[in-house]
């Protein structure tokens, strides 16, 4: 690392010193797609330097330059990684504080998958005679995995109907319906599928997640569904919204969606305030009608 003369700021070597970072990142197990995130926002505020030295002033610039273009929540997650960043080097007083973003108790309806739209897509694959997208939707909305899991779904835990899978280090134990068992156990007979994954490219890899996001997206016309509504992560929080609405656990739920923190798990639960807006009107509150 290379020190400028100035109080208050330092210079660094860049190449060098992020490739030392991201191989701490690596030792910590952190997620490939985690250490691949933190190292885009690194280099988004590397360009946004110019070569300057790093002090807290241009990281109050760059902060205010991401509020220009991006969510609260998304330029929260950049300074963390920078912030990060600046922790792991030895320079916690360049740290900014991440913006204040008031909880929101309700989704936006437009990004609110239905159970109605959910089985539309399904038949829409089903009608393309893409029966591998039909089986993949069905595997993540019964089931609440996240897409990137979908890899732990093999022929013998479909014989077996409980898949033990693994993210971040974490464990759990996902079952899965008898009616989704046999189908993927169908699905594998017709396919010559003796072992392993099931979803699977004709080199026996597991599915690609853009592959199977660009699949999705080519469902909207003939479902008749918004785009915005389609994506994978959009069928897992139907599946969270639909057991808390069977047992109200949000404890247990989260333990079946392998989060960590209920808070996350809240936010899974959010609707668009729909029913919440029927609730009230079925309270009666309003005496005096003009």
């Amino acid at each position: 690392m290379e020190y400028g003369n100035v109080p208050g700021m330092f210079r660094l070597n860049e190449t060098r010193l992020v490739r030392d970072y991201e191989n701490y990142l690596v030792e910590e197990e952190r997620s490939r797609n985690t250490i691949t995130k933190y190292m885009h926002d690194l280099n988004s505020y590397f360009i946004f330097l110019q070569g300057e030295a790093v002090t807290k002033e241009s990281l109050v610039c760059w902060k205010e330059k991401l509020m220009q273009t991006y969510l609260p929540a998304s330029v929260n997650s950049m300074l963390a990684a920078v912030n990060g960043f600046l922790e792991w080097a030895g320079y916690p007083q360049y740290r900014v504080k991440p913006l204040k973003i008031q909880r929101e108790i309700f989704t936006k309806p437009e990004k609110e998958l239905s159970k109605e739209e959910y089985i539309r897509l399904v038949k829409a694959a089903e009608e393309k005679q893409n029966c591998r997208l039909a089986l993949i939707l069905q595997t993540i909305c019964a089931t609440g995995i996240r897409v990137s899991e979908l890899r732990f779904i093999t022929l013998e835990t479909a014989r077996t109907g409980r898949a033990v899978v693994d993210c971040k280090g974490k464990k759990r134990t996902v079952f899965l319906p008898g009616a989704l068992s046999r189908a993927l156990q169908e699905y594998c007979r017709k396919h010559g599928i003796k072992e392993g994954v099931v979803f699977r490219t004709k080199n026996r890899r597991p599915l690609d997640r853009s592959n199977i996001w660009r699949d999705m997206k080519n469902l909207c016309c003939s479902a008749g569904v918004e785009p915005e509504k389609v994506f994978p992560h959009n069928l897992r929080h139907l599946f969270a919204r639909t057991y808390y609405h069977m047992e109200k656990d949000l404890s247990r739920l989260a333990d079946l969606l392998g989060h960590s923190n209920v808070t996350t798990t809240r936010i899974y639960t959010m609707e668009s305030g729909v029913e919440h807006a029927k609730q009230v009107e079925r309270m009666g509150l309003v005496v005096l009608r003009i």
